[in-house]
């Protein structure tokens, strides 16, 4: 079994490169457990690349229910939008465990976006591919039927943390009934229930406590 990867979203790796080749303009701030990063609602101009750890982005719906909208593991970032829009944040960031962050201000990049002038089209680019995300994403939220939303989210974690298996697909992240749930806007049960069904079905399989995204049998 290959080394459990956390998360629910990556960047590629040339991006990567591309942000911490420019980690100098920013500063390295630690937070643990359950510390939070940035509040719904708050104007701040901070954003934050992950290092080691894990950070839920989450949105608190008015009748206080709260949507998960990602996790965000090693080598992704989050808070850009917000931090250079100027406007309160629409999520939230809490850390998943001890984590550990190189934090940018945008107040102090504009001379970092004259001299390299690519690191401000990789942020650009990462922007660009959330929204991307989150209209999909929306787009099946509003199905009714919760087995959509859970192979939409399924599908979209293949293409980012699978590798090749015998059977098919297999996801080398973990995400767990409860964080499925909520990330579809359905309940831990309903999400049990449907996993059970895709199995019987031979559409998902299970290793130890991954999931396997079954090969189509042709014919």
């Amino acid at each position: 079994m290959p080394q459990k990867k956390l998360g629910t979203w990556r960047i590629d790796r040339q991006l990567v490169e591309m942000l911490t080749g420019h980690a100098c303009y920013g500063r390295r701030k630690k937070f643990k457990k359950n510390a939070v990063l940035y509040e719904q609602g708050e104007v701040s101009t901070r954003f934050y690349f992950v290092i080691k750890g894990l950070v839920q982005i989450s949105i608190i719906r008015a009748d206080g229910s709260e949507v998960v909208l990602e996790l965000m593991g090693p080598d992704t970032i989050c808070g850009e939008g917000s931090a250079f829009d100027g406007l309160p944040r629409f999520s939230s960031a809490v850390a998943v465990e001890d984590t550990e962050t190189i934090e940018f201000e945008t107040s102090k990049l504009t001379e970092a976006f004259r001299l390299h002038p690519e690191f401000a089209a990789s942020l650009l680019r990462v922007t660009s591919l959330k929204q991307r995300v989150l209209a999909i994403r929306l787009k099946h939220l509003a199905s009714r039927e919760p087995q959509e939303r859970i192979m939409e989210l399924l599908t979209r974690l293949e293409e980012m943390f699978a590798i090749d298996h015998p059977k098919g697909r297999l996801l080398v992240t973990h995400v767990t009934h409860e964080q499925i749930a909520a990330m579809t806007g359905t309940s831990r049960v309903t999400v049990t229930r449907t996993l059970q069904r895709l199995r019987a079905r031979g559409r998902i399989g299970i290793l130890d406590g991954h999931i396997v995204l079954m090969r189509r049998r042709s014919g």
